[in-house]
Protein backbone atom coordinates (compact mmCIF):
# COMPACT_ATOMS: atom_id res chain seq x y z
CA UNK A 1 0.00 0.00 0.00
CA UNK A 2 1.37 3.13 -0.86
CA UNK A 3 0.60 5.38 2.59
CA UNK A 4 1.33 8.59 1.21
CA UNK A 5 -0.70 8.04 -2.24
CA UNK A 6 -3.50 7.95 -0.49
CA UNK A 7 -2.76 10.37 2.19
CA UNK A 8 -2.18 12.83 -0.52
CA UNK A 9 -6.16 12.40 -1.57
CA UNK A 10 -6.90 12.97 2.12
CA UNK A 11 -4.75 16.32 2.00
CA UNK A 12 -6.72 17.29 -1.02
CA UNK A 13 -9.89 17.02 0.43
CA UNK A 14 -8.67 19.06 3.94
CA UNK A 15 -7.95 21.84 2.01
CA UNK A 16 -11.08 21.64 0.24
CA UNK A 17 -12.56 22.05 3.95
CA UNK A 18 -10.60 24.63 3.79
CA UNK A 19 -11.52 26.45 1.26
CA UNK A 20 -15.10 26.36 2.74
CA UNK A 21 -14.36 27.41 6.01
CA UNK A 22 -13.87 24.59 7.92
CA UNK A 23 -11.41 22.83 9.96
CA UNK A 24 -9.08 20.97 7.30
CA UNK A 25 -9.67 17.58 7.86
CA UNK A 26 -10.10 15.13 4.98
CA UNK A 27 -10.35 11.15 4.69
CA UNK A 28 -10.01 8.15 2.17
CA UNK A 29 -11.08 4.87 2.40
CA UNK A 30 -9.53 2.19 0.70
CA UNK A 31 -10.21 -0.93 -0.44
CA UNK A 32 -8.09 -3.27 -2.79
CA UNK A 33 -6.24 -0.49 -4.48
CA UNK A 34 -9.75 1.80 -5.04
CA UNK A 35 -11.19 4.52 -2.61
CA UNK A 36 -14.73 3.34 -1.91
CA UNK A 37 -15.23 6.49 0.69
CA UNK A 38 -14.20 10.04 1.02
CA UNK A 39 -14.94 12.86 3.40
CA UNK A 40 -14.09 16.33 4.96
CA UNK A 41 -14.96 18.35 7.84
CA UNK A 42 -18.75 19.92 6.91
CA UNK A 43 -20.03 21.06 10.21
CA UNK A 44 -20.44 24.17 9.68
CA UNK A 45 -21.93 23.07 6.31
CA UNK A 46 -24.43 20.70 8.04
CA UNK A 47 -24.40 22.11 11.19
CA UNK A 48 -23.89 19.00 12.92
CA UNK A 49 -21.33 17.79 15.44
CA UNK A 50 -21.55 14.33 13.45
CA UNK A 51 -20.22 15.46 10.42
CA UNK A 52 -16.28 14.76 10.77
CA UNK A 53 -14.59 13.48 7.62
CA UNK A 54 -14.04 10.03 9.20
CA UNK A 55 -18.04 9.62 9.45
CA UNK A 56 -18.57 11.39 6.15
CA UNK A 57 -15.96 8.69 4.19
CA UNK A 58 -17.35 5.98 6.44
CA UNK A 59 -20.99 6.24 5.40
CA UNK A 60 -19.91 6.51 1.52
CA UNK A 61 -17.61 3.64 1.81
CA UNK A 62 -20.81 1.88 3.62
CA UNK A 63 -22.89 3.05 0.58
CA UNK A 64 -20.56 1.99 -1.97
CA UNK A 65 -20.13 -1.38 -0.08
CA UNK A 66 -23.75 -2.20 0.43
CA UNK A 67 -22.16 -2.91 3.80
CA UNK A 68 -21.43 -1.19 7.32
CA UNK A 69 -18.66 -3.93 7.61
CA UNK A 70 -15.15 -2.45 6.19
CA UNK A 71 -13.33 -5.10 7.63
CA UNK A 72 -10.91 -5.22 4.44
CA UNK A 73 -10.31 -1.41 4.08
CA UNK A 74 -8.17 1.15 5.76
CA UNK A 75 -9.26 4.47 6.47
CA UNK A 76 -6.76 7.56 5.93
CA UNK A 77 -7.06 10.92 7.43
CA UNK A 78 -4.74 13.67 8.33
CA UNK A 79 -5.97 14.59 11.72
CA UNK A 80 -5.58 11.58 14.30
CA UNK A 81 -9.40 10.71 15.29
CA UNK A 82 -11.30 12.04 18.51
CA UNK A 83 -13.25 9.76 20.35
CA UNK A 84 -15.97 9.99 17.79
CA UNK A 85 -14.34 8.32 15.01
CA UNK A 86 -12.15 5.97 16.54
CA UNK A 87 -15.40 4.79 17.75
CA UNK A 88 -17.03 4.74 14.38
CA UNK A 89 -13.92 3.17 13.01
CA UNK A 90 -14.10 0.20 15.85
CA UNK A 91 -17.48 -0.18 14.97
CA UNK A 92 -16.86 -0.35 10.61
CA UNK A 93 -14.52 -2.93 11.71
CA UNK A 94 -11.90 -1.19 9.73
CA UNK A 95 -8.83 -3.06 9.10
CA UNK A 96 -5.91 -0.23 9.22
CA UNK A 97 -6.28 3.55 10.47
CA UNK A 98 -4.14 5.61 9.44
CA UNK A 99 -3.62 9.43 10.20
CA UNK A 100 -1.37 12.24 9.36
CA UNK A 101 -0.91 15.08 12.52
CA UNK A 102 -0.82 13.91 15.99
CA UNK A 103 -3.42 15.77 18.18
CA UNK A 104 -2.02 15.42 21.72
CA UNK A 105 -5.26 16.92 23.40
CA UNK A 106 -7.61 15.10 21.85
CA UNK A 107 -6.58 12.30 19.91
CA UNK A 108 -7.42 8.78 20.41
CA UNK A 109 -5.37 6.47 19.12
CA UNK A 110 -2.38 6.96 21.39
CA UNK A 111 -1.39 10.63 21.69
CA UNK A 112 -4.51 11.33 24.38
CA UNK A 113 -5.59 8.20 25.14
CA UNK A 114 -5.69 4.95 22.56
CA UNK A 115 -9.48 3.67 22.26
CA UNK A 116 -8.20 0.95 19.98
CA UNK A 117 -5.86 -0.91 22.96
CA UNK A 118 -9.42 -1.19 25.43
CA UNK A 119 -10.01 -4.77 25.61
CA UNK A 120 -13.52 -4.95 23.67
CA UNK A 121 -15.46 -7.77 23.06
CA UNK A 122 -16.04 -8.79 18.84
CA UNK A 123 -13.50 -7.98 16.13
CA UNK A 124 -10.32 -6.95 16.87
CA UNK A 125 -9.08 -3.08 16.58
CA UNK A 126 -7.79 -1.89 12.89
CA UNK A 127 -4.34 -1.41 13.21
CA UNK A 128 -2.58 1.99 13.32
CA UNK A 129 -0.30 3.85 11.60
CA UNK A 130 0.29 7.22 12.19
CA UNK A 131 2.74 10.38 11.05
CA UNK A 132 2.30 9.74 7.52
CA UNK A 133 2.78 13.20 5.87
CA UNK A 134 2.84 14.43 9.05
CA UNK A 135 4.63 17.87 7.98
CA UNK A 136 2.22 18.97 5.73
CA UNK A 137 -0.78 17.75 7.34
CA UNK A 138 -0.08 19.67 10.66
CA UNK A 139 1.04 22.54 8.31
CA UNK A 140 -2.15 23.11 7.12
CA UNK A 141 -3.92 22.73 10.44
CA UNK A 142 -1.73 25.86 11.75
CA UNK A 143 -2.19 27.82 8.75
CA UNK A 144 -5.75 27.39 8.79
CA UNK A 145 -6.02 28.03 12.47
CA UNK A 146 -3.38 31.33 12.20
CA UNK A 147 -5.98 32.42 9.07
CA UNK A 148 -8.91 32.31 11.70
CA UNK A 149 -7.36 34.25 14.36
CA UNK A 150 -6.04 37.06 12.29
CA UNK A 151 -9.50 37.37 11.06
CA UNK A 152 -11.40 37.05 14.07
CA UNK A 153 -12.43 40.58 15.60
CA UNK A 154 -10.80 41.19 19.25
CA UNK A 155 -13.03 39.17 21.73
CA UNK A 156 -15.08 37.43 18.91
CA UNK A 157 -13.95 34.07 18.00
CA UNK A 158 -15.13 32.81 14.68
CA UNK A 159 -17.51 30.01 14.11
CA UNK A 160 -15.02 27.53 12.94
CA UNK A 161 -12.28 28.51 15.57
CA UNK A 162 -11.52 26.04 18.15
CA UNK A 163 -11.96 25.98 21.72
CA UNK A 164 -9.79 23.67 22.57
CA UNK A 165 -5.79 24.46 23.27
CA UNK A 166 -4.80 21.77 21.07
CA UNK A 167 -5.09 23.93 17.62
CA UNK A 168 -2.46 25.69 19.16
CA UNK A 169 -0.18 22.34 18.98
CA UNK A 170 -0.35 22.45 15.05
Amino acid sequence: MDHQHYMSQALALAREAAQAGEVPVGCVIVRAGVVVGRGRNRREEKRSALSHAETEAIRQANAALGSWRLEDCALYVTLEPCCMCAGACLNARLERVVYGAADPLAGCLGSRIDLFRMELEGAPPPRILGGVLEEDCAALLREFFLLQRRRAPAGVPPVSRPTRPSALLW
